[in-house]
């Protein structure tokens, strides 16, 4: 029982809050349509009364399978006001895959984009527990797009204006369920309560330096760890929202000329999306980029500085609420050479203001040495790790062995408490008994200037066992030839740990949130 003396920690006091104190301010902008946060909350209240009056009750799961467009946004807010969880789907997802979520999470009604109905309709008449099918026709989309069932309007038209109280009575509650990308197997269902991302909210306000005048784009999915807790974010501090259905370097420009855009979030590739757009250009204002998924490389952490982005690097997982640590900048930093600053930029970094201190441990659970060399497992827990897999007790007890969250990333930690990323475990390449991060043989490759992209994966090798080869993709007028760049690796790291071979491509598999698809290269390996 909570005392009566504190109120249970939600998120959705972000929405009561702002539509009280900037009642008429630009909450959302997509395309011509403009959103008060009056309207916001209006829309979110209409909402939460539609999906109960559609069945809805409280604990039951109501799934959406939208881009990043103003309805995705309400549902944070509409969904667990209603008491309900909501279940954001990857837009990138196979029929089956959808299908799979659909049934394993036990959703009983799904809000679909007209556009993404294709990928439903083959199973819709087939779903377990979906009762009911709800299109949004969005005017920005491309094309008239199909659909099934009722509309959005229809759904609106089920609620009403009548006040809900923005608030729950267990901040343990689940707010929300993100499935894992699944490369390895099932995707396993991350359970967020609503007191984790009531406070990871406050870390992305924190750490990304959000204020009342935060001009936010959405680069990064919303379906992905909720946007890394950022609709409730920057809600919450009363930013605007500036929606965005696809990541093309053009329309982003574009957008961060039209509205003066200073924050966006996503993977390297993303930020590398936005520096080879034939529209890039040197900024006269400073726009934060937090950026995670990969570590990016020093290199492009110079470039984009240049170009007047400031980048705040951060880390975590799925099951940590997307960001768990940032690489807090220290001052001392300043007065060093641009290169070894950038390289201190690119480590992972320590706990978030609202998270615990991460840890890097061997197998036996013991904190490995501060020597910046000796590898482990990176292991988390706290208010930022997920609740539990949603019905899978095996792979959560399996997760949380010893006490802490198993990212089953590799790093070091350095004398200074800094963290760094090495590897995945699945991904350290192992020659002659020499482990070789192939994070630290990509860093290496994108210090050549003729290197846009590139991933390192083991190979079979008859004398070593494996080793490393690259595939990479070169610039807008970027010459290299295989030679000049194993020759250039060996010049920077040790020459056992250079590419045996260098495949050019002219883009690398990735998934929907920009990371690379390492599994795809191994099937060309």
């Amino acid at each position: 029982m909570p005392s009566v003396w504190t109120t249970p920690l939600t998120p959705l006091a972000f929405l009561a809050r702002s539509a009280e104190v900037y009642p008429d301010k630009t909450a959302i902008v997509h395309g011509d349509r403009r959103l008060s946060y009056a309207d916001f909350a209006a829309e979110a209240t209409r909402v939460a009364h539609g999906l109960r009056g559609s069945g809805v009750r409280p604990g039951d799961r109501v799934a959406y399978l939208l881009p990043n467009i103003p309805e995705m946004l309400v549902a944070h807010f509409a969904v667990p006001l209603a008491g309900a969880v909501l279940v954001a789907i990857n837009t990138r997802l196979s029929t089956e895959e959808i299908r799979y979520i659909l049934d394993h999470s036990g959703s009983t009604l799904l809000v679909v984009d007209a556009t993404l109905y294709p990928q439903v309709a083959p199973v819709a008449a087939e779903l377990k527990t979906v009762e009911e099918i709800v299109t949004v026709i969005d005017p920005a989309a491309p094309g008239d797009g199909v659909g099934s069932g009722i509309r959005y309007d229809d759904l609106l038209a089920r609620g009403s204006d009548e006040p809900l109280r923005w608030e729950v009575e267990d901040e343990e509650s689940v707010i929300s369920i993100n499935y894992t990308s699944g490369t390895t197997g099932r995707p396993k269902g991350v359970q967020y309560t609503h007191r984790g991302a009531y406070l990871n909210s406050f870390g992305e306000i924190v750490h990304s330096t959000h204020t009342p005048d935060s001009v936010y784009l959405w680069t990064l999915p919303m379906f992905h760890c909720n946007g890394w807790c950022t609709p409730w974010a920057v809600t919450g501090v009363g930013g605007t929202h500036v929606c965005l259905r696809e990541v093309r370097g053009d329309r982003i420009w574009e957008l961060i000329g039209e509205h003066g855009v200073t924050h966006l979030n996503g993977a390297p590739t993303v930020v590398t999306t936005i520096m080879r757009a034939e529209q890039a250009r040197t900024l006269d204002y400073q726009l934060v980029v937090t950026t995670a998924g990969a570590p990016p490389s020093p290199t492009t952490i110079l470039q984009m500085e240049r170009m007047g982005f400031r980048i705040v690097h951060v880390y975590g997982l799925t099951e940590t609420y997307g960001p768990y640590s940032v690489n807090q900048y220290q001052r001392a930093w300043d007065g060093l050479g641009a290169e070894e600053r950038a390289a201190l930029q690119a480590r992972q970094g320590v706990g978030m203001l609202q998270a615990e201190r991460v840890r890097v441990v061997d197998q036996e659970m013991r904190d490995v040495p501060r020597d910046g060399q000796t590898m482990g497992e990176i292991v988390m827990r706290g208010n930022n790790v997920m609740k539990g897999y949603f019905e899978d007790p095996e792979g959560t007890d399996k997760a949380f062995a010893g006490g802490w969250f198993h990212s089953g990333d590799l790093g070091v930690m350095h004398p200074d408490g800094y963290v760094e990323l090495r590897d995945r475990a699945k991904d350290i390449v192992i020659s002659g008994g020499e482990n070789i991060s192939t994070v630290e043989v990509e860093q290496a490759l994108m210090s050549h200037e003729a290197v846009l992209e590139c991933a390192v994966v083991g190979i079979p090798d008859e004398e070593w066992g494996e080793r490393p080869k690259a595939f990479v993709v070169l610039g807008p007028g970027g010459a290299a030839t295989e030679q000049d760049l194993i020759d250039h690796v060996r010049s920077r790291i040790a020459r056992f740990k250079a590419p045996k071979v260098v495949e050019f491509l002219d883009e690398l598999p990735k998934t929907s949130t920009g990371k690379i698809q390492k599994f795809e290269l191994r099937k060309s390996r």
